[in-house]
């Protein structure tokens, strides 16, 4: 049976899009954290799921928020992605370009792409939780995606 690090090292041969997955916390204050485990689950109804770790600081906020928003990032957000990954929570949204979409959840403004979800499940699957939301606005705009791969944040292409 393979142990901890190596399925993280098998796993990192999987290349994934960056995102910034934002809520509202029941204050009013507002979460969010870099996640890469994103996925379409259903087109009737519009469905799609997001992985939080529940050791997570924004873990709560997500789950239990009622809803969420997924900004998917660009080749040039790796700063982005990056200050959603690391640091006190609170600082994530300090002078950031963003905007409240009809959930309540920020959404970052020149994501290359976006989603507002209304939360319908959360599941527990092993250290993480599985948020699914139907989602009730969503948009995108031409650019080149930010990946991860191999441990490290990469553009597709030249």
């Amino acid at each position: 049976m393979p142990d901890e690090l190596h399925f993280r090292d098998v796993m990192a041969h999987f290349t994934t899009g960056v995102t910034v997955v934002t809520s509202r916390a029941p204050d009013g204050s507002l979460c969010g954290l870099t996640v890469n485990s994103v996925a379409s689950v259903s087109l009737k109804p519009l469905l799609v799921l997001v992985c939080v770790d529940r050791e997570a600081a924004s873990h709560s906020c997500i789950a239990a928020g009622g809803a969420f928003a997924v900004s998917v990032l660009g080749r040039s957000h790796e700063g982005l992605a990056r200050r959603f990954s690391l640091g006190n929570r609170r600082d994530r949204f300090q002078d950031l370009n963003y905007r409240i979409e009809m959930t309540g959840s920020p959404v970052l403004e020149d994501a290359l792409a976006w989603l507002d979800c209304q939360v319908t499940e959360v599941h527990q699957g092993g250290d993480h939780s599985i948020v699914v939301g139907e989602v009730v606005a969503c948009d995108s705009q031409e650019g080149e995606p930010l990946v991860f791969f191999r441990g490290g944040y990469h553009g597709i292409g030249p």
